[in-house]
């Protein structure tokens, strides 16, 4: 996930330390890998489990909220890490979930995103709820909430696309350089 955490790092402006929200955390790897690079993260999870497991391996601050009851402080983080995060989030709300990230994010601040894409499918896989967006779809969503692209890419890297199943995209609020 270096890769990931450095696309994020490296698109928000500013000097650091950044205070960056891992958003669904689970419990704690990314977190703590932010810390350990000097930041003041703070993590988000929806299960309370993961939570506690976060705030206890990181020793960061973790909210324990639900993914569309973010209640969000405004202008309040420099990037927001959502790996693997925001395709748990149903396609009707996904507009208000982005507009709550998107007004929680310092100006010069950046949102990296990393989701599985498909074919704008969506239900219960294997005990867990996700939206599989097209590119097309997920950038539409992100364009709408206010967010210009910055970055895009496939993962796992040197495989041919058709093997690559998630695209980690990083974004910006329009109208910030």
């Amino acid at each position: 996930m270096r890769q990931n955490i450095a696309a994020l790092l490296s698109h928000i402006e500013g000097p650091p330390p950044f205070t960056p929200l891992d958003l669904g955390c689970g419990p704690g790897r990314d977190l703590k890998a932010l810390a350990d690079l000097g930041h003041r993260p703070v993590g988000l999870d929806g299960a309370a489990r993961f939570a506690a497991m976060a705030a206890a391996y990181s020793g960061c601050p973790v909210w324990h909220r639900d993914f569309l009851r973010l209640d969000l402080p405004d202008d309040h983080f420099a990037g927001i890490f959502a790996n693997g995060a925001l395709f748990h989030v149903p396609a009707d709300a996904l507009p208000r979930v982005l507009a709550e990230l998107h007004a929680s994010r310092k100006p010069g601040g950046a949102v990296f995103a990393s989701n599985p894409h498909g074919r704008d499918e969506g239900g219960w896989r294997g005990g867990r709820f996700g939206c599989f967006h097209h590119p097309d779809t997920w950038r539409r969503h992100c364009t709408r909430a206010g967010f210009v692209e910055l970055d895009c890419y496939y993962r796992p890297a040197g495989l041919p696309r058709e093997q690559q199943p998630w695209l980690a995209t990083v974004w910006r609020k329009a109208g910030i350089a």
